[in-house]
């Protein structure tokens, strides 16, 4: 039990540009991108960043998997009342073409330099999965509670050796 507590504590420690994965790895569409190529990425994806440009990939929103569903509606079948226009909007039927008409602008996000404990703490408060990591406003990675899980987990060496003081991850580059 002992090196379970040493090994969370390390993991809590780490810092998140240690751990994210390549930027090249995560799913990013531009903010003048179709709609199309936004539900291509959603069949095997949960959720779309929207950058300005893949050149600055200055961060301006996320789309989600479960955002396919106003994507996806008629916009009759869209409540109207005060604040539920915006989904009429996303709706293509509601006259929606690029990734920007449809997405979320308020993106939950964290600094490279934050750890692993403040990511956690910030998905826990604002239940999601998955957050932005930014430099400044600049989309240079994501974080996942699946990418947490696969870091613990190596970190526990699950299948080999228990954890020591001298073992870590192999993605984070510190042994």
């Amino acid at each position: 039990m002992e090196d379970i507590g040493k090994a969370l504590q390390h993991f809590h420690e780490l810092k998140l540009k240690q751990i994210m994965p390549a930027a090249s790895s995560i799913p990013v569409v531009e903010a003048d991108a179709p709609v199309i190529n936004v539900l291509k990425i959603l069949r095997t994806r949960h959720h779309v960043w929207v950058v300005e440009d893949g050149e600055s990939m200055k961060l301006c929103g996320v789309i989600h998997y479960l955002d396919t569903m106003d994507i996806l509606l008629p916009p009759e079948y869209h409540r109207f009342r005060l604040g539920t226009t915006g989904a009429v909007m996303k709706s293509l039927l509601g006259g929606a073409q690029k990734a920007g008409e449809i997405m979320e602008r308020n993106v939950l996000t964290v600094e490279e330099d934050a750890t692993v404990l403040d990511a956690l703490i910030k998905m826990k408060r604002y239940k999601t999965q998955v957050l932005a990591i930014v430099k400044g406003d600049t989309l240079v990675g994501e974080i996942s509670l699946r990418i947490l899980i696969d870091e613990l987990l190596r970190l526990l060496r699950v299948g080999g050796t228990s954890w020591s003081q001298h073992g870590s991850s192999s993605q984070s580059g510190l042994h």
